[in-house]
């Protein structure tokens, strides 16, 4: 455990680096539906919500890189994005297989690993 947490800042910088990365879904939310999910954005309100999914992916991907350097605030971010990441996973894993194939997969797991790491600081940092 003492590897997860001399290492954490340079783990949420990786994980908040990767998390960024959902900006994409802001400018170009029809383009992110089909990589991650393989479907269309259907009407303006769908891309307005998927819109707003990236920024807000998005915003803790920025988040977990401010607190690699504020340590004072990793707890926090880290309950935050983790549970984001959490429900991420429950609701494509609840879907089956549809969606395990595609980058959402990739997404599930590496969110996964980051959930996983999270966790590990949390319960040896105390925080």
């Amino acid at each position: 455990m003492s590897v997860i947490v001399n290492n954490m800042q340079w783990i949420m910088l990786v994980a908040g680096l990767l998390t960024l990365t959902m900006l994409q879904a802001a400018f170009s939310p029809r383009g992110a539906m089909q990589a991650i999910f393989g479907e269309e954005v259907v009407g303006p309100a769908a891309e307005l919500v998927v819109r707003n999914w990236g920024g807000l992916i998005a915003g803790g991907g920025a988040m977990l890189i401010y607190a690699a350097f504020n340590p004072e605030w990793r707890p926090l971010v880290l309950i935050f994005t983790g549970a984001g990441k959490l429900m991420f996973i429950a609701l494509v894993l609840a879907h089956g297989r549809k969606y395990l194939s595609r980058q959402a997969g990739v997404a599930v797991a590496l969110d996964s690993v980051m959930v996983a790491l999270f966790a590990a600081y949390l319960l040896a940092s105390g925080g």
